[in-house]
């Protein structure tokens, strides 16, 4: 029953550090899973932070196109007036005057040009960067869903460690029961013959002083039938003296 219940405890323990590790394993995981969570929450940030600029790049780039449709428009009312011009032989202060417009709006025109040119430059650095992101947020998902198939065969790996040791463990206990039983059934035998022995002790302790009063009844018996020869003894004695004496008395 000690070799039992020393590997019960053992059962126990070994029970108690499976559950202890699964612990710990999911405590890991959880941390683990936080972790890339934290890592794919602030990557989508910046992937929306990217997209952000993208929309506003294109946003920008969309003004740049109406602006260039209204220079254009303005250049063809430019045109159209310079052909009225020629046409109508107008003053030398009129064509001052749109001379003047006409490099405003071209001036205007360059810096729009070199805007665009810097969106377009902006728009394709976020692309990259975009791309970039996008290469590191797949990679990302092909290390956690690594991690998760290694999770998941650790946990089953658990699993089935448990399942064993719950198995051994109910083995265990029911062949202690089995042998618990065994042994409690013998006990009750022995028990049994415990109370017949010391029926049959009690019986020759009564059977013993019973035989031991009678052995002393018997020898007080004795002792006064002694004590009674004694007495007859000495009264003879006393009469065979007397008699001696009565002889020497009477014959001399």
């Amino acid at each position: 029953v000690q070799k039992r219940q020393i590997a019960v405890e053992e059962l126990k323990s070994r029970y108690e550090t499976v559950l202890h590790e699964n612990k710990k394993i999911t405590e890991n995981k959880c941390l683990e899973e936080d972790k890339v969570r934290d890592k794919m929450e602030a990557e989508l940030k910046e992937l929306q932070h990217v997209c952000d600029l993208l929309k506003a790049a294109e946003e920008n780039q969309q003004r740049l196109m109406s602006w260039e449709r209204i220079l254009a428009q303005k250049c063809k009312t430019l045109r159209e007036l310079e052909v009225q011009v020629d046409s109508h032989s107008v003053t030398s202060m009129g064509n001052l005057f749109l001379e003047e417009e006409i490099c405003n709006i071209q001036k205007k025109y360059e810096g729009l040009q070199r805007q665009l040119g810097e969106m377009e430059f902006q728009k394709e650095g976020l692309a990259c960067q975009l791309k970039k992101e996008d290469e590191c947020l797949q990679c990302s998902k092909l290390q956690l869903e690594e991690k998760i198939a290694e999770y998941n065969a650790l946990t089953r790996q658990l699993e089935c460690a448990l399942e064993e040791g719950r198995k051994m463990v109910a083995e265990e206990w029911e062949k202690m029961s089995y042998k618990e039983k065994a042994f409690q059934r013998k006990l009750q035998l022995l028990e049994a013959e415990v109370r017949k022995r010391q029926e049959e002790k009690n019986q020759l302790l009564c059977l013993f002083h019973h035989n031991e009063k009678h052995h002393e009844v018997h020898l007080k018996e004795l002792e006064n039938s002694l004590q009674e020869s004694e007495n007859k003894n000495q009264s003879i004695q006393n009469y065979v003296q007397f008699l001696k004496a009565a002889y020497v008395t009477m014959f001399g």
